[in-house]
């Protein structure tokens, strides 16, 4: 079907929705543990660093994996951006003023968009079929 009339990724490739991937989420994974050392708060409140560093590194863990091109990654990014998408959405329900409502159409824009495009680059990469035993 259409899975099959899709070619594999060659031995060295990597789309680049995939190098997209995989820098966002190292900046995502670099810029918490900036945001602590600086003393950043949410909220009123100060960052708690557990959270910081499980985020930290689930996050380059993730980058990682997409830059090796690893199926489990890019899957595991696509169930970040499906949560940013569904926020973004009850936010802009919810939106007081216009910084909000065009906030969370960029959000939306920008997730939905990475999200689409990774839906071909992980049909490429196609799972590893296991051996029968």
């Amino acid at each position: 079907m259409a899975r099959e009339a899709l070619e594999p990724l060659a031995p060295a490739e990597r789309p680049v929705v995939i190098t997209i991937g995989a820098v966002i989420s190292g900046a995502l994974a670099v810029s918490g543990l900036v945001a602590y050392a600086l003393g950043a708060t949410v909220y009123g409140s100060r960052l708690i660093l557990l959270q910081v560093i499980i985020t930290g590194v689930l996050m380059g863990t993730m980058a990682i994996g997409m830059w090796r091109v690893r199926y489990w990654a890019v899957l595991g990014f696509q169930a970040v951006l499906a949560l940013l998408l569904l926020t973004s959405a009850l936010r802009l329900v919810v939106a007081q003023d216009l910084v909000q409502v065009f906030g969370n159409i960029a959000v939306l824009a920008i997730t939905g968009t990475l999200f689409y495009f990774m839906v071909k680059a992980m049909a490429r990469i196609q799972m590893p079929t296991r051996e029968r035993r």
